[in-house]
């Protein structure tokens, strides 16, 4: 008998024989290097039918796919919202940094700008998923990042499918899952300015399953302040465990320098970025990013990744 999506959940603890299909799915072929997730475009506003199926199972394996337009041209912002909606990426986040188009221009600002946010500065970022600090009802799922010039030196992507992340930490430790996905597990307080609070504080899980969709979602911040964990000693292994996955040299963790006309679409899997250095009186390092709260579509895990086989008896 066929089964639904609805029959097939391997982020459910209790359902050990669906997480065993899903691993050994997961991580069959999975891509060994950055080269193996980059895919070649034309017109990032109209993608041709291979182009978005490759895209798209390069996604649907890894959470994310690199994509480069062949003529190393650039892309205006229209170009970037026109890619995420062939991807069902609709609603953007509008976030204290961003343009009025709800598109970030990430490039390094003047002080008086507020460089106190690292992403507007040529510092390093450490480990994260974006949007950690929203609401609960206004979560990142997914990202478009575009570099429209790159940095003379340095500032070199790192990124880990969130899913792996998960798998690493079930295995050694089911347990270490059950704690994080607890909804009072990490708290990030308020964000607040000169007396003034611009963002209440937020709590909530790391890992999340969304209701009806079997979507494995992640909110996560290496940072070491501003930052509540519960006072559980799961979460604290957890939570540890995961830290030095992050700072090892996991085959799964890609590296990837962002080139003009290169960008990445993603589930908001895990990142950071590397310091980087502006040449003197170049154009500077700058990307458009774009934040949706959706989530890339057709990338739930369900029996349809399993080439029409059934995931379970």
């Amino acid at each position: 008998m066929a089964m639904t999506v609805t029959d097939f959940n391997p982020f459910d603890l209790a359902r050990e024989a669906d997480y065993r299909t899903w691993r050994a799915w997961k991580l069959d072929a999975y891509p060994a290097r950055a080269a193996d997730l980059r895919v070649e475009i034309g017109d990032p506003g109209q993608l041709t039918a291979e182009e978005h199926a490759a895209i798209l199972a390069v996604c649907r394996k890894a959470n994310m796919a690199l994509y480069a337009i062949r003529a190393g041209s650039g892309a205006d912002k229209a170009a970037i919202r026109a890619l995420g909606r062939q991807f069902g990426l609709e609603h953007l986040d509008m976030n204290l940094r961003a343009d009025e188009d709800s598109i970030t221009s990430l490039r390094v600002l003047p002080q008086q700008a507020g460089t106190h946010y690292i992403p507007y500065t040529n510092r390093p970022l450490s480990w994260h998923t974006d949007g950690y600090y929203n609401s609960l009802d206004e979560q990142v799922r997914a990202i478009v990042l575009h570099c429209v010039s790159a940095a003379a030196s340095g500032g070199e992507s790192l990124l880990l499918d969130h899913e792996i992340a998960y798998l690493l930490l079930r295995d050694e430790n089911p347990a270490w899952i059950r704690a994080l996905m607890q909804p009072d597990v990490m708290t990030i307080p308020a964000n607040v300015e000169e007396g003034r609070e611009l963002r209440g504080a937020q709590t909530g899980p790391v890992f999340a399953v969304a209701n009806g969709s079997h979507a494995l979602h992640m909110r996560y911040t290496a940072r070491t302040r501003s930052i509540v964990w519960k006072d559980d000693p799961d979460v604290r292994a957890a939570v540890q465990f995961l830290r030095e996955l992050l700072d090892s040299e996991l085959p799964w963790i890609f590296r990837y320098r962002l080139r003009p006309g290169e960008g990445i679409i993603c589930n908001n899997v895990l990142h950071r970025r590397l310091g980087f250095d502006d040449a003197a009186g170049g154009a500077g390092r700058l990307l458009y990013r774009a934040r949706y709260h959706d989530r890339i579509r057709d990338t739930v895990a369900h029996h349809g990744f399993y080439g029409g086989r059934q995931c379970c008896g």
